[in-house]
């Protein structure tokens, strides 16, 4: 661990994960030969294929086997059948959807190391590729690995060409250094990874988040973090999804809001019978009910509302239930409605789920002073 920490003050382009590496094993060769034992790969492990065993880290290249061939839980080889594509469809999407979330929070870290920005489309199907091929070889579903992204960048790494020379270094050792690093020590290993971690967690960062974000995401922080010390990463990132959700939802609520206009900024000027109202924010289901709650009590001299929706930028089924069943109150008292400023989309979706034109009861217009217009006719037909 001390390698690792003092090295990069050197400032030389050998990464000190190498170092610490080096010095530990050399470390632990010295101890070995005067008597201490000192656990290794080589110790730890133990390997068996084809009739040949051994110690550390297998010697052998992959070689290309189709996955059907290997041996199933109990032993006997694969059947390819919908009873076997059905047990494994639903894990299958589980670890997709896990797969991806690691791999793209991974990208989200590396982003922060190297002050880049990431394509999330091509993070996805390189990986997912990846996976499509490696099972002939003998592999297993993989992901993006935080720890050795971390460690590759801060040893100097700046473009994906260092993501290639990785894979080949990995299979060189595989090939021909298995033998030799069977001698590394677990405990070095160990130091490597707790040298990584702290560099990852930004510990300045971190502290500067508890001090400066809003509480609800300090929250969300410190759950998230005592979720991957206690479990693991999995586990903290859908809660962590979950909660971040939640606040959304929780703040895009607070910003829908409907109040009533006395008089309107653009200079029309509405005669008392008639209610002008501005909606503000989107109308979805966490907030559609406390918008349109107002509009429920009104004046008993009102015969018009007015409803200014040119700052709502969105609806969803339950908004437009809301609004239907709005306008039926409303049309039981008497009192008609008109939309102002809706986009041609939203005009469509309420259309749509059957909230139609209807004269002195129902319109849509574009624009305040049009509204105005249209009121004062609803009212002279009246009288």
């Amino acid at each position: 661990m001390g390698s690792a920490l003092t090295w990069p003050r050197l400032k030389t382009p050998v990464p000190a994960p190498l170092v610490g590496l080096a010095v530990g094993t050399l470390a632990a060769t010295l101890l070995l030969w005067g008597g201490i034992e000192v656990d290794t790969i080589a110790s730890r492990f133990r390997w068996k294929f084809e009739g040949d065993s051994g110690t550390g880290i297998p010697p052998f290249a992959p070689s290309f086997t189709a996955p059907w061939h290997f041996p199933g839980a109990d032993g006997t080889p694969l059947e390819i059948n919908f009873a076997l594509i059905q047990s494994l469809l639903g894990p299958a999407l589980a670890i997709a959807l896990l797969a991806a979330i690691e791999s793209l929070l991974c990208a989200v870290v590396a982003d922060g190391l190297t002050r880049t920005r990431h394509d999330p489309n091509a993070e996805l199907i390189g990986q997912g590729l990846g996976n499509l091929v490696v099972p002939f070889f003998g592999g297993i579903t993989a992901t993006a690995a935080m720890a050795r992204t971390a460690t590759n960048i801060k040893s100097g790494a700046f473009s994906p060409i260092a993501a290639v020379v990785h894979s080949l270094v990995v299979l060189l050792a595989v090939i021909a250094l298995a033998g030799v690093l069977g001698f590394v020590p677990m405990a070095a290993l160990a130091a490597l990874l707790f040298v990584i971690a702290w560099n990852m967690s930004e510990a300045r960062h971190f502290m500067h988040t508890l001090r400066s974000a809003p509480a609800s995401d300090v929250w969300v922080l410190v759950i998230c973090f005592a979720l991957t010390v206690i479990f693991d990463m999995v586990i903290a990132v859908a809660v962590g999804i979950g909660l971040a959700a939640a606040l959304f939802i929780r703040r895009m609520a607070q910003l829908t809001n409907t109040q009533r206009l006395t008089t309107p900024s653009s200079g029309e000027h509405f005669p008392p019978e008639v209610a002008l109202y501005k909606m503000t924010g989107p109308l979805f289901f966490g907030a559609a009910e406390k918008a349109i709650a107002t509009l429920r009590v009104i004046d008993h001299n009102v015969s018009i509302v007015v409803l200014d929706m040119r700052d709502v930028p969105s609806l969803d089924t339950t908004a437009m239930v809301a609004l239907g069943t709005l306008r039926r109150e409303l049309g039981e008292q008497g009192v008609g409605i008109i939309f102002v400023g809706l986009p041609p989309r939203l005009a469509l979706k309420i259309k749509r789920a059957g909230i139609h034109r209807e004269v002195g009861k129902l319109a849509v217009v574009s624009n305040l002073a049009h509204a105005e217009r249209l009121a004062r006719r609803w009212l002279g037909h009246a009288r």
